[in-house]
């Protein structure tokens, strides 16, 4: 065994103290602080081995680690640095999981006899592990590892939770810094890719002779999972887009860009809808998971006739909202994008006659909630829109904006927002039935 460190006095704790932390508070990088740490408990205990480990902020607030409990560390001496896969990294293994875990501090004079050792470096023999300790919570544990058996004494315990309590403060705040940094990336990257989706929809409502039309899409988090797009033919013809990703944010969003780009590579001249249908379900059955999916309406309108012929991947059924007061659900088609691979599609056909209304939406539309928990519903949408009925598809599109807000008590919305609305001017000249 070791001699015993000897007792720190007041006084050489108040010079180590005051030398420890005007060092490490001359930088506010989270491994700096840590390797200064353990350079400077080697002034004045011996070890063949030390990590300090600090831990994923995400534990303390009950969220997802996203597989990882340690969040930050610095080690010297061992083998090899622990890599991701290590379970005191991934799952709290270990003394130091158990240190972490506890907030007691332990000392295994025989590793081999203590149940809680991993083993990390193969000469070890005995550990000491103390925690580090911030506004009462554990925030991670400092490890002195040495290959002698029984080599730490309750005085090197005393000197590694000295140093323990004058890191953590440092500790913290190199962690709240670490979080701030990567937050403001976070937001920079999701700033620049919103621009990129937003690019991705269409800057303006396209004109059309004899036909009026608007669309809008508000994303539930900067990025999301809904599309809406307008391709013009060569032939005069308007291909019209809507879609909806299960899910949000930027697995959604890249999602969505792979089924815009895929449905632009298609030439409607030449490939029926079905053939179509069927070629995006391939495309999206091999570039996404199992849990994924994509729900679509595509229709292609006829200015002259007004006849839109279209296919319903499993999407909400546009509301075809006639002149006299009827309604028609655009439904043909077949199941949603991307989950069975034998999926068959049979399109469909409707006539957008003089005075017709047609509303394209995702279900982020009519499934926003009230606050006794009713739905906005189809019902409504018509409503709005037929109370509104003589102003302009873009005047149509805010006061559903406007409607859905207020019944759900709220700005923002519980999922993506999307909706498009094409009205046939009452009195175009065509020859649709």
């Amino acid at each position: 065994m070791m001699p015993p460190a000897p007792t720190l006095s007041p006084e050489a704790k108040y010079r180590l103290l005051l030398k420890l932390s005007q060092e490490i508070g001359r930088s506010l990088d989270l491994q700096e602080v840590l390797g200064y740490l353990l350079e400077s408990v080697r002034t004045a205990v011996e070890f063949d081995a030390a990590g300090v480990f600090v831990l994923n902020r995400r534990v303390q607030l009950g969220q997802d680690t996203g597989g990882r409990m340690i969040a930050g560390m610095a080690a010297v001496g061992f083998d090899e640095t622990p890599r991701d896969e290590d379970p005191m990294l991934r799952r709290g293994e270990g003394i130091i999981g158990h240190v972490i875990a506890t907030g007691q501090t332990v000392i295994a004079p025989d590793v081999r006899l203590n149940p809680h050792y991993v083993k990390g470096k193969a000469s070890t023999r005995s550990e000491i592990a103390v925690p580090i300790v911030s506004g009462g919570d554990v925030v991670g544990a400092l490890n002195l590892e040495s290959d002698t058996p029984d080599a730490f004494s309750e005085a090197d315990v005393e000197y590694l939770e000295f140093f323990a309590v004058a890191a953590a403060i440092s500790i913290e705040k190199a962690v709240l810094h670490r979080e701030v940094l990567e937050k403001h990336r976070i937001e920079q990257q999701l700033s620049i890719a919103k621009e990129v989706q937003m690019a991705l929809l269409p800057a303006a409502d396209p004109v059309l002779e004899g036909y009026d039309i608007a669309g809008t899409n508000v994303p539930t988090w900067e990025i999301g999972g809904d599309y809406f797009d307008y391709l013009p033919q060569p032939d005069g013809r308007l291909g019209v887009a809507i879609a909806d990703v299960s899910g949000k944010g930027v697995p959604a969003a890249l999602i969505m860009a792979t089924f815009r780009a895929a449905l632009r590579a298609q030439d409607v001249r030449h490939i029926a809808f079905d053939a179509i249908a069927s070629r995006l379900n391939r495309i999206l059955l091999e570039s996404m998971d199992a849990s994924r999916y994509v729900t679509a309406f595509y229709g292609l309108l006829d200015p002259p006739t007004g006849t839109i012929t279209f296919a319903n991947c499993g999407h909400n059924p546009p509301l075809l909202l006639r002149a006299a007061g009827s309604r028609d659900l655009l439904t043909s088609g077949g199941p949603a994008l991307g989950m069975w691979r034998a999926a068959t599609f049979v399109p469909g056909a409707a006539s957008v006659r003089p005075g017709d209304i047609l509303v394209l939406y995702t279900d982020g539309v009519v499934e926003v909630m009230n606050a006794a928990g009713e739905m906005f519903g189809i019902e409504r949408l018509e409503t709005v829109i037929r109370r509104r009925g003589s102003g302009s598809s873009r005047d149509l599109v805010e006061a559903v904006v406007g409607a859905t807000r207020a019944f759900a008590g709220r700005a923002g919305y519980e999922d993506d927002f999307t909706l498009v609305i094409i009205r046939r001017d009452a009195r175009a000249s065509g020859t649709a039935g």
